[in-house]
């Protein structure tokens, strides 16, 4: 407890927020996973790019992050993406995408990046969005 202006004790804040790590009881709902994000959002995302593998998967600050992965039919190029989970609650705008592209330099020397086409973002997020919408209904959800 800190001393507050005029003498009255108040709470400073904690590491983990009011609340501490896992929220205060009066905070939780039903779906609740002790994560800080929302779980819908969080599992649809994995869903989503199930396909490759994770160099960080964050639930309390909501990032994952993959590796660099090479579709078969382009082994010429690669990609990694970063997935920010903004919200606990299931919004539209609660989710952000980023991808990042490389190509293997024709001329040797490894990898260089490389443009991404900006409606990859957006339908990956619309992806996660959808997948979110179908395990909230799935589990009684409105």
């Amino acid at each position: 407890m800190g001393q507050g202006l005029g003498g009255q004790n108040r709470e400073t804040g904690t590491l983990f927020g009011p609340g501490g790590l896992f929220g205060s009881k009066a905070e939780k709902k039903d779906n609740d996973t002790g994560v800080a994000v929302n779980a819908y959002l969080w599992r649809a995302s994995l869903d989503t790019i199930n396909f490759i593998p994770l160099v960080q998967a964050d639930p309390f600050g909501g990032v994952i992050i993959t590796d660099w992965y090479t579709p078969a039919e382009t082994p010429n190029e690669r990609m990694k993406i970063q997935i920010t989970i903004l919200d606990r609650e299931l919004r539209a705008d609660g989710v952000r995408v980023s991808v990042f592209k490389q190509q293997l330099n024709p001329k040797g020397g490894g990898w260089l990046d490389a443009p991404v086409d900006p409606h990859t973002n957006t339908d990956i997020e619309d992806a996660i969005l959808t997948r979110a919408r179908q395990l909230r209904i799935a589990q009684g959800g409105n």
